[in-house]
């Protein structure tokens, strides 16, 4: 039982292009320097697609419900489900599938067998539980053929690359050691990237070719640190030629998960995270698949979704979105939704687009308890925080003690907070100030029309910090990181 779940691990370590040591090492493709010459090519759009007929012949399978899964963009569906009938599974349609990559999930429904899904749909493939990627026999499919080879290749190279790892891990650049396992990972990497390189040559317009290409970290000679980290040059290098051996122009990547899961790495993994190197590379990535509809509404929603301000730790998240929408969800672009759905999404990038990091502070006026009218540009201190906050919020009965404390061990001159109570009635908001005993501006507009399109809040309490030119330096931040953003803004003087 054991083999087979293994192999469905090394396909997993196949499909992906993941961070860990020993998969970027293994991760290879043929580029060292300067662009990257795409080899897989785009195979003309009158082919003809057999009706599905996939028969799974696994001596020792077990017994129970098979199902087929297929990918799209960044979701798995089911296809088909069928029972094992002497001991082999079938899934035959009256249709063909969308190329791609699918999947055999076995009854326990975590193991699977990954199969390439093209012209030829109907093949065989035959082998042994105990050894599934050694044993494995492919009648009728080419693709399959081609995948099955590499994997037999990589497995074969699984074990040094293992070794070379731990070398990496043990062992400091610069000692014998190091030295020798790059050597070693240098030469193993070249070769993988031979054997690649040729499959791809000799079979430029098979799905294999563009998957696997597509697939492959650029080939980057390993670059250290003392410290045993990669270098900025290493890091910088991979980032600009991350994307170039991905052929856009092929839809069928689309159906497989090798476009999702370097999304991920990239923007998660590579990319320094602040909201104005994100709005590079989005940009950069975005514009390359302008031409192609469905990768341009593919990385533009994934992009915008990943950074969705409620749903990341991102301080800026809202210059992403704001960026994105502004620049690509334009009703001349968005082709999948309606212009009432459009206009929604400009209307929230507006609201938002004033209270950036960077920005100078918008001004707000509103009145305070007293009926008098407050000025935020009125306040002569230092660096002012602009608190917004709600009586009924659970959040916010936890930050504002944090905030008073702190208030209280600050002069006015360093330090000054202008509250404005959002979303509330004014009984309860004179309520809680006297709860509270709030000793800085307070103010509250019913109407919210003193903050609108000025402050965007979407959760409280929420924090934004202005510093002495009327920036705004950080937002979506707690109490007690308030003191850190000021003494960096100072540390920069």
């Amino acid at each position: 039982m054991k083999a087979y779940i293994w192999f469905c691990v090394l396909a997993a370590f196949v499909i992906s292009c993941n961070s860990t040591t020993v998969e970027s090492v293994n991760s290879q493709s043929n580029s060292i320097s300067g662009d990257y010459q795409l080899i897989s090519k785009t195979p003309a759009k009158d082919r003809k697609l057999e009706n599905l007929d996939i028969t799974i012949e696994i001596a020792g399978m077990p017994k129970g419900s098979y199902y087929l899964m297929g990918y799209y963009q960044d979701q798995y569906f089911l296809v088909d489900s069928t029972r094992m009938v002497s001991d082999k599974i079938n899934f035959k349609l009256n249709r063909s599938l969308d190329p791609g990559l699918y999947f055999a999930l076995f009854p326990d429904k975590v193991s699977a067998v990954q199969m390439l899904i093209d012209e030829d749909q109907q093949f065989v493939l035959k082998s042994n539980i105990n050894d599934i990627t050694q044993s494995m026999e492919v009648n009728g499919s080419q693709e399959n053929q081609l995948l099955f080879d590499a994997f037999k290749y990589e497995s074969n190279q699984q074990g040094e690359f293992s070794q070379i790892s731990e070398v990496f891990q043990k062992f400091k650049p610069g000692t014998p050691e190091h030295d020798e396992a790059k050597a070693k990972n240098d030469k193993l990497s070249k070769e993988r990237m031979d054997y690649l390189s040729g499959q791809f040559k000799k079979y430029p317009t098979t799905l294999f070719s563009a998957f696997k290409e597509a697939g492959q970290n650029p080939y980057i000679p390993y670059d250290f640190n003392p410290d045993g980290t990669l270098t900025a040059e290493y890091t910088s290098t991979l980032r600009k030629l991350y994307w170039e051996n991905v052929n856009f122009a092929d839809d069928r990547l689309l159906h497989t998960p090798v476009i999702s899961n370097k999304l991920e790495k990239f923007f998660t993994s590579l990319i320094p995270q602040n909201a104005d190197t994100i709005n590079s590379y989005a940009t950069k990535l975005v514009d390359k698949v302008l031409d192609k509809p469905e990768y341009f509404k593919y990385l533009a929603n994934w992009i915008v979704l990943k950074f969705e301000p409620t749903k990341t730790s991102l301080m800026d998240a809202e210059a992403v979105y704001v960026h994105m929408i502004q620049k690509y969800f334009t009703k001349e672009r968005v082709f999948w939704a309606d212009t009432v759905q459009t206009y929604g999404l400009q209307m929230r990038a507006y609201e938002m687009a004033a209270s950036l990091v960077g920005l100078k502070a918008p001004e707000v006026s509103a009145k305070g308890a007293d009926g008098k009218m407050y000025n935020l540009y009125d306040i002569k201190s230092d660096y002012i925080v602009v608190f917004m906050w709600n009586p009924d919020c659970e959040h916010c009965a936890e930050e504002t003690p944090k905030l008073l404390k702190y208030y209280a061990e600050k002069t006015r001159k360093e330090f000054e907070v202008y509250g404005i109570v959002v979303n509330t009635e004014d009984a309860k908001w004179r309520a809680a100030l006297a709860k509270y005993k709030m000793p800085w501006f307070n103010v509250f507009d019913p109407t919210n029309r003193a903050i609108y399109a000025k402050y965007y809040v979407d959760n409280t309490p929420e924090i934004y910090v202005i510093n002495p030119e009327r920036k705004i330096i950080a937002k979506n931040i707690k109490v007690n990181q308030i003191e850190t953003v000021i003494q960096q803004d100072k540390a920069k003087r």
